[in-house]
């Protein structure tokens, strides 16, 4: 099982796909862990070198005393990268996952090829609803707020007819620790990379959820309004797109990933 030991932090990561292949890194949302990509990982496999990783806080990964902050989460992936010798990758990052994206694309553009964003935003508050939630998981653990967040995450409809996916991501949430869940909060509480948009010049896709009640399609298009050329795609999902409406999300990423290869 590999791992990445820093002197801050431990970072539990896989590797899947073609030797050769183009490297792409999945980065996962808030409360789950690299297996949130296992609906695109078969039609991944066969084109990339694809590297998926806990965040620190999720999964295998360590949970360093918090809070912690999106530039340490990026610089974690690019020590990732400088640890696996990759000069540059494809990143496709989901929710916070995109987050981390925006800010490497914006400060470390020489270490990114294309960018994925999906389901994100740059900024989300008011700061006191993550000083609520954080306050709520410290007292009352993660079991407290996960209804809530599957409600957000899935249509009603996708609930219904999708107990078996559901409930996978309802173990990743009720499994993540919760000291790492409230500093990651923090993390995306305190950021702010709307002005930062403006510096990325990486050819850019910003998938959204038109269901999505956690980012909003309005808070994904300020984010492709922002990078230069960027493109903007609406799923009939909500915030899981990538479960919710798998084939076309994996369609839609290959697409742009492979476009004049």
């Amino acid at each position: 099982m590999p791992f990445l030991d820093t002197h801050h932090v431990r970072l539990h990561y896989q590797i899947d796909g073609l030797e050769e292949g183009p490297w792409l890194i999945l980065s996962n949302s808030l409360g789950t862990q690299l297996d949130m990509w296992a609906p695109q990982m078969p039609a991944l496999r066969k084109r990339f070198r694809v590297l998926r990783y806990d965040t620190r806080g999720h999964g295998q990964s360590s949970v360093p005393p918090g809070p912690y902050t999106i530039a340490k989460l990026g610089d974690d992936v690019i020590a990732l990268m400088d640890h696996l010798q990759i000069d540059r990758a494809h990143f496709c990052g989901l929710s916070m996952g995109g987050m981390i994206g925006m800010w490497l694309g914006a400060n470390r553009a020489a270490r990114i090829n294309r960018l994925v964003l999906c389901n994100t935003a740059a900024l989300i508050g008011p700061p006191e609803l993550w000083n609520t939630r954080i306050a709520k998981v410290n007292s009352e653990g993660m079991g407290a707020i996960v209804p809530a967040v599957i409600d957000r995450w899935f249509t009603p409809e996708f609930q219904k007819s999708a107990h078996n996916e559901v409930d996978l991501v309802r173990k990743m949430l009720l499994h993540t620790h919760t000291v790492g869940y409230a500093a990651n909060c923090a993390a995306v509480r305190d950021m702010d990379l709307r002005e930062s948009l403006f510096a990325v010049r990486a050819p850019t896709l910003v998938i959204a959820g038109a269901y999505d009640a956690a980012t909003p399609p309005q808070d994904s298009r300020l984010v492709a309004d922002r990078i230069a050329h960027a493109r903007y795609v609406s799923l009939e999902a909500a915030h899981l797109s990538n479960w919710e409406v798998a084939d076309e999300f994996t369609d839609t990423l290959v697409g742009f990933l492979t476009e004049g290869a």
